[in-house]
């Protein structure tokens, strides 16, 4: 896993966001930071990270984490360390992503990898938005892309975090908002129902009105 910061500047809060499936930074570089410091998480084909800049944490007064699409599943697998936050915000996904009831239909995930090639890779990316070309957000060749899939389906959470708020787009092609409404009222969680796509960034100017 990849982590960067889009703004360390001494902030007194911090945001750590961790990004969907087959993105980078670039995917939010248009976002204000205010007063917040930022990191982003991204490339899941393994959970390796440097955990050296989380050592800084405890110096915010105020933390923060936002997970869109399959990032809010793989935030969870690093519990111990983002524990102690103030809010956490999911957007457009689940803490459970494969689930005929609460994420995506297993059936439809496991077809996406079995099949994953140039023509469905861009199929995918224009069912997440076509308000811009996702791929100039993604570095990453297509034998890696498929790997992260992989990834995040042989992925063993073990704790998970209780979240204050979920975001959910109502056109949402890749996340059935169903099966979103379905799992936050199960786990008693406050959402909100967003006229957008999976992709919902481009509706915001800043960091905060994610929050």
């Amino acid at each position: 896993m990849k982590h960067k910061w889009i703004n360390k500047s001494g902030g007194k809060n911090l945001i750590v966001f961790f990004n969907g499936w087959g993105m980078d930074e670039k995917i939010v570089s248009h976002l204000s930071c205010g007063n917040n410091d930022v990191i982003v998480f991204f490339d899941y084909q393994t959970t390796d990270t440097d955990f050296s800049d989380f050592k800084i944490f405890s110096n915010y007064e105020k933390k923060y984490l936002i997970a869109w699409s399959m990032g809010v599943y793989v935030c969870n697998y690093f519990y111990k360390e983002f524990k102690n936050f103030d809010k956490y915000t999911a957007i457009n996904g689940t803490q459970n992503p494969i689930d005929d009831l609460y994420g995506i239909p297993k059936a439809i995930y496991d077809l996406t990898v079995r099949n994953f090639n140039e023509l469905s890779c861009a199929k995918f990316m224009s069912k997440i938005t076509s308000a811009v070309n996702l791929r100039d957000y993604c570095s990453r060749n297509l034998t890696e892309l498929k790997n992260e899939l992989v990834s995040i389906r042989d992925l063993k959470i073990n704790d998970k975090f209780v979240f204050n708020k979920a975001v959910i787009g109502n056109k949402d092609k890749i996340f059935p908002v169903k099966n979103q409404i379905n799992y936050w009222q199960k786990q008693n969680v406050n959402y909100e129902i967003i006229n957008s796509g999976h992709y919902i960034f481009d509706n915001y100017q800043n960091w905060s009105d994610l929050l």
